[in-house]
């Protein structure tokens, strides 16, 4: 094993086994950080002694190879956390990375809906589907989704012990194996509680026909047993054509973005928000607040009485409007 693969590779085990990172995430760092230590040796380099200088050129090249804001400040992190790796386990004596400033990135509101527009969409799922069986599935799913900010992934591989006994909450497996409890809504629990009765029945005719029972809520005949997130992408889209919204905007990401905004206009308090989310760190969070205001500004900008007379005198349009 190459040096640079001998602090690469206890790097990655301890980011698994302390933060319970997921596999994904553990394959971008490693190539990431393989692109920076082959960048270093291609000029007789090595992470042992490599400088802040070192860094910074690496940084330069990658913009000067066009590479995007994003992918340089996610490459800049990897570098950080492997230096502040080998800091802690005594691999170097300094960390060089420490001080360096990343590109910055514009920050990107997350797209919405409005409450009139998911209602639309949940009205939709009771009407979309060839039978009562995938229409009560259709309307649980979406129910859920609303109801609890879930990502897509958690919900399309909920057990169906975590939903027996009409519970008030739900347990979710999030990122890095981490749970968390998340609240049901009235509306939520009967939609829950009339797929379980049909799922049943589905379970009753298995059994009778000595097939195997599922384990999952949401259960399917591939694979991994459940219903897939592309699955579920695609059947939101059809509900988004059904209910007359733009299927270009909606997504089982966007519920999520609809669920925490209209939680934070409504008067939530934002750490409580972090919790059902899942969020480890509460500025991934604040980006709610900054569509709020989004929002409120657009709403001045389009209602108030100073706002209009001064577009009556222009005769022209708000920067709202003109979107």
């Amino acid at each position: 094993m190459s040096a640079a693969g001998q602090w690469i590779a206890p790097f990655l085990e301890a980011r698994a086994a302390e933060l319970g990172a997921a596999r994904n995430t553990l394959l971008a760092y490693a190539r990431d950080l393989q692109d920076f230590t082959a960048w270093l040796a291609a000029r007789g380099g090595a992470p042992e002694t490599t400088t802040q200088t070192d860094i910074e050129a690496y940084l330069g090249d990658c913009e000067a190879r066009g590479l995007a804001v994003a992918t340089r400040a996610r490459r800049l992190s990897a570098i950080r956390q492997l230096f502040g790796f080998a800091f802690e386990e005594g691999l170097r004596a300094d960390n060089p990375a420490l001080r360096i400033r990343g590109p910055g990135r514009a920050r990107k509101l997350p797209h919405t809906l409005s409450e009139e527009e998911v209602e639309r969409l949940l009205q939709a799922a009771r009407r979309l589907g060839r039978s009562p069986v995938e229409r009560g599935r259709n309307t649980c799913l979406m129910e859920l989704l609303y109801a609890t900010g879930m990502r897509v992934s958690e919900l399309v591989s909920l057990p169906v012990a975590a939903a027996r006994g009409r519970p008030e909450m739900l347990l979710v497996t999030g990122k890095g194996g981490r749970e968390r409890l998340v609240p049901l809504s009235a509306t939520a629990r009967e939609a829950l509680d009339e797929w379980l009765v049909l799922r049943q029945r589905g379970e009753d005719a298995a059994r009778a026909a000595g097939r195997p029972v599922s384990p999952w809520l949401f259960p399917s005949r591939g694979k991994s047993g459940h219903m897939t997130r592309n699955r579920f992408y695609l059947l939101i889209k059809e509900l988004a054509v059904e209910a007359n919204v733009s299927a270009a905007t909606v997504t089982p990401h966007v519920l999520r973005h609809a669920f925490a905004t209209h939680l934070l206009a409504n008067g939530a308090d934002l750490r409580v928000i972090q919790t059902l989310l899942g969020h480890a760190d509460l500025s991934t969070t604040e980006i709610y607040t900054h569509v709020l205001d989004e929002r409120l500004k657009a709403l001045v900008e389009t209602h108030h009485p100073l706002a209009r007379a001064a577009r009556r005198k222009s005769g022209g349009k708000t920067s709202s409007e003109g979107q």
